[in-house]
C-alpha cells in the first residue's frame, strides 16, 4: 500500500509565501510522476504543475513564475513552492504522485488527501 500525505497550507496575506510539503509512503518502488493540483472553492480542480521524473516542469499560466517545484526523490517528496500568493491562489491544494507498486506494477495515481490555503488581500 501507498500513502500520499500533504502538509504545509495555511492562511497568508496577498504578497506572502508558503512551502506545501508532499510525501509518499509505503511500497514506493519508482516515481513515474509528481503533480500539484487545486480546488478554488466552488470550482473544479485544476492542475498546477507537473513533474515527469527525468523531465522537466510544466506551470499553469496562472502560477508560471510565482511557483515552483522542489523534489526529493530519496524521500518521495515534493515541494509545492509558492510566491506572491494571490486571493485568486485561494484552494485546497493536492499532491498526486504516479508510482509504481507491487500492487500497481504498471502504475497508479495516488491522490492526498489535501490541504488548504486561503490568501486574504
Amino acid at each position: 500500500q501507498v500513502q500520499v500525505v500533504e502538509s504545509g497550507g495555511g492562511s497568508v496575506q496577498a504578497g506572502d509565501s508558503l512551502k506545501l510539503t508532499c510525501t509518499a509512503s509505503g511500497d514506493v518502488r519508482t516515481i513515474l510522476r509528481m503533480s500539484w493540483y487545486r480546488q478554488p472553492p466552488g470550482k473544479q480542480r485544476e492542475l498546477v504543475v507537473e513533474l515527469p521524473t527525468n523531465s522537466v516542469a510544466e506551470f499553469s499560466d496562472s502560477v508560471k513564475g510565482r511557483f515552483n517545484i522542489a523534489t526529493d526523490y530519496s524521500t518521495s517528496t515534493v515541494y509545492l513552492l509558492m510566491n506572491n500568493l494571490q486571493p485568486a491562489d485561494t484552494g485546497v491544494y493536492y499532491c498526486a504522485q504516479e508510482i509504481i507498486s507491487n500492487s500497481y506494477p504498471a502504475g497508479y495515481v495516488y491522490l492526498g488527501q489535501g490541504t488548504q490555503v486561503f490568501v486574504s488581500s
